[in-house]
């Protein structure tokens, strides 16, 4: 009887035990969203992108004004055919015909391009700073002892875990759970790692 009793006791402190460290764990939470709105390089980055993408705009438009305007030539060259002068104007139609299409692969290859151009640009700048957003949640967290910090922006889908420290790593149990090799290869990117 005391052997149960005392195996009892050492059950209820293993439980106890593991309440505690359980509840040591701290979470918090940010908006990411918001802290981007307000970080200055943010803004100048946004700026720069906006400011690339109407340039590349501005380009597109006037090829699409040079389209119009070479389309609108050639109806109006269409309304003057008549049985005397059908010869001429039916070469004019084709040369104009050749153009438009030419044209109107460039306008596509320019919008093509604008659009690499601008992600291209996106992909220089925002790497940048969202490094030096992960650094300061990095700091912040480990200053205020948290385990798992989650992003409530509506932009990053809600409650996705942008840092943690501790806690446990279940990852090789469930791929036993579900007889996946412990050794499988890792893919290349796992997600909610540390930023």
């Amino acid at each position: 009887m005391k052997k149960l009793i005392k195996g009892l006791f050492v059950a209820a402190g293993l439980l106890l035990t593991t309440h505690v460290v359980s509840a040591q764990q701290k979470f918090g939470h940010l908006n990411s969203d918001e802290i981007f709105a307000s970080l200055p390089e943010a803004k100048t980055v946004s700026a720069t992108i906006e400011n690339l993408a109407k340039a590349k705009q501005a380009e597109i438009d006037k090829m699409i004004t040079e389209y119009q305007n070479k389309l609108k030539a050639a109806q109006d060259k269409e309304r003057t055919l008549s049985e005397a002068n059908k010869e001429q104007v039916l070469k004019e139609l084709q040369t104009a015909q050749t153009e438009l299409t030419d044209l109107q692969k460039r306008i596509e290859d320019a919008r093509n391009k604008a659009r690499t151009d601008v992600e291209t640009k996106q992909g220089e700048l925002f790497p940048p700073l969202q490094q030096k957003v992960a650094t300061a949640i990095n700091a912040i967290s480990k200053d205020k002892g948290l385990s798992y910090v989650f992003d409530t922006a509506a932009s990053q889908g809600f409650n996705n875990l942008v840092y943690f420290d501790g806690g446990e790593d279940i990852t090789a149990a469930v791929k036993t759970k579900l007889g996946i090799s412990a050794t499988a290869a890792k893919p290349a990117a796992t997600p909610a790692k540390k930023p």
